[in-house]
């Protein structure tokens, strides 16, 4: 269902943009809304189509077995929405607040039984009694309801005609409504934990068309998590886990489509 929605905003999209085409190429054609790009603050929402996925940096012991990455990540296809503020610096530069709501849901892998190796303890971990892994140990479905709060600033090109290319770059500030942080149980409960407050940097690019009564704006978006996302299992919990795992952070692409 969720690959379906991000397909019917692409197909959406296009077909907008070939419709648009046949009025950006006639030349006597009037310029719609020309005095839109004027205002000091202009208002809107959007609707997007995302894919997350976790960037994982694997602890060389407990997280790797010879040349064998022993924790794996599969990403996942969700949607989103959020609101727009944006406000005119000059012709060419906007400064946009676009505050949203993002779904998810994805899956990490852990094939480390082999670190039953180190039961009998190392330098940083004390001994434990090694445990059979089975599913429930073995795979972790991470369900992600995030906050997310992006400061843009937008730099755009010269109008031609109906259409406007620009870029965008700036960061966010994003919660995960369903991090398990404060929570008491760990991995040794089935119960993965992740950061609740976490710093990203965002990259966009897409074109403007303009329309009699709106503008709509299709994009593409990569977001970056920063910070390391990682909540540390309690320190007697065997090493199977958060313990394979120097860094984990998420990153997401949005396929947006704006309307001002």
């Amino acid at each position: 269902m969720n690959k379906f929605l991000l397909k019917a905003l692409v197909l959406a999209s296009v077909n907008i943009a070939i419709f648009a085409d046949a009025q950006f190429r006639t030349r006597n054609r009037m310029d719609k809304l020309e005095d839109f790009d004027e205002q000091k603050f202009s208002w809107g929402f959007y609707l997007n189509g995302n894919r997350l996925d976790y960037r994982i940096v694997l602890n060389p012991r407990y997280g790797m077995n010879n040349n064998q990455n022993l924790v794996t990540s599969k990403e996942s296809y969700s949607f989103g929405a959020g609101l727009i503020a944006k406000w005119r610096l000059n012709d060419y530069l906007d400064l946009r607040l676009e505050p949203g709501l993002q779904f998810g849901q994805r899956q990490l892998t852990f094939n480390t039984q082999s670190n039953d190796q180190y039961a009998a303890g190392t330098l940083t971990n004390d001994p434990f009694t090694p445990r059979p892994l089975g599913e429930n140990d073995r795979v972790r479905e991470i369900k992600t309801t995030l906050v997310d709060v992006p400061v843009l600033l937008e730099l755009h090109g010269q109008r031609w005609y109906n259409s406007r290319p620009y870029i965008a770059a700036g960061v966010n500030y994003i919660v995960n409504l369903q991090s398990n942080s404060d929570s008491t149980d760990d991995n040794m409960q089935q119960i993965f934990r992740s950061t609740t407050h976490n710093f990203a940097w965002s990259a966009e690019m897409g074109v403007q068309f303009y329309f009699n009564k709106f503008k709509l704006t299709p994009a593409i978006r990569g977001t970056f998590i920063m910070n390391n996302e990682i909540v540390a299992d309690n320190a007697t919990t065997p090493p199977y886990w958060t313990a394979a795992m120097s860094t984990l952070q998420t990153r997401a692409v949005f396929f947006v489509l704006k309307f001002e």
